[in-house]
């Protein structure tokens, strides 16, 4: 069992401490876009949100919840593994910090079945962003009589990423996918009729807006639809967001090369274990 310093105490996200949380994770903007968009009180989860102090400064944050989120110095890592229950599905952050964290919690934690051990995190401005073959691809946000074609290629999108996955057929999953439609924070690509491109915005601060479930089908791949979707939708909203960020896995080679095709730079990295 890891020692828990008194020195460092924990308590829970308020207004009373969210504009020292919100300098803290802007000093690595992009790896901590999660949390910074919970820390704006863009979502009802800021409730798992759990804020270490040391010395009357901020040590430490951390969403507590199905899945562990980190932005920590390691003085705080104790206080936060003493806040989880042990059984979360996934832990992720910058890969030092996850890997100072899972040293304070692995033997009391069973071990995880998978790890991305590096997943560069790549963001793209405005002036940096190289479109290509706009006008083949028609970009929209997702309507929502489409849901069920969204749900199911966000679904194969997720087991290709972590293995045979069972959320698609769990109703909330697909309640998800409804709401965020609603929101306008999905975005397809249809070419000839025929949705082609997937992604959505995931979170969102004040200095980037993350892009996930970045997804071609299978039987589609390879003709540049990719290139031309992801381009036309990065570009319609780099007109009012300063930044667009992602993270990829560091041995998805073609998705690395999309990236770096339309203007994205490496700007951190980090690291996640799925239980």
């Amino acid at each position: 069992m890891t020692e828990v310093s008194s020195a460092v105490h924990v308590e829970r996200l308020h207004d009373g401490n969210r504009v020292q949380t919100l300098a803290f994770l802007d000093g690595s903007p992009y790896e901590n876009a999660f949390l910074a968009h919970l820390a704006l009180g863009n979502s009802a989860l800021e409730r798992c949100v759990r804020i270490a102090f040391e010395g009357g400064e901020v040590a430490g944050v951390a969403f507590v919840g199905e899945h562990i989120v980190l932005a920590s110095r390691a003085a705080a890592m104790p206080q936060f593994a003493a806040c989880a229950s042990g059984d979360e599905r996934a832990i992720v952050g910058p890969r030092e910090t996850v890997r100072a964290y899972w040293s304070a919690v692995r033997g009391d934690h069973a071990p995880p079945r998978l790890v991305r051990d590096r997943q560069p995190v790549m963001a793209v401005e405005r002036g940096s962003l190289v479109v290509a073959g706009i006008g083949r691809i028609r970009v929209r946000p997702a309507r929502d009589d489409e849901w069920a074609v969204v749900a199911r290629h966000s679904a194969a999108m997720i087991s290709g990423e972590i293995g045979a996955d069972a959320r698609g057929e769990l109703p909330e999953f697909r309640a998800g996918i409804r709401r965020m439609i609603r929101l306008g924070l999905w975005w397809v690509g249809e070419s000839n009729a025929e949705l082609c491109f997937f992604c959505n915005i995931g979170a969102w601060s004040e200095r980037t807006a993350q892009l996930q479930g970045i997804w071609t089908p299978p039987e589609l791949r390879g003709r540049g639809l990719a290139t031309a979707a992801l381009g036309a939708i990065c570009r319609t909203l780099l007109r009012t967001i300063p930044s667009l960020s992602l993270y990829v896995n560091e041995s998805n080679a073609p998705a690395r090369a999309l990236y770096t095709r339309l203007g994205f730079r490496d700007v951190g990295e980090l690291q996640t274990m799925f239980f």
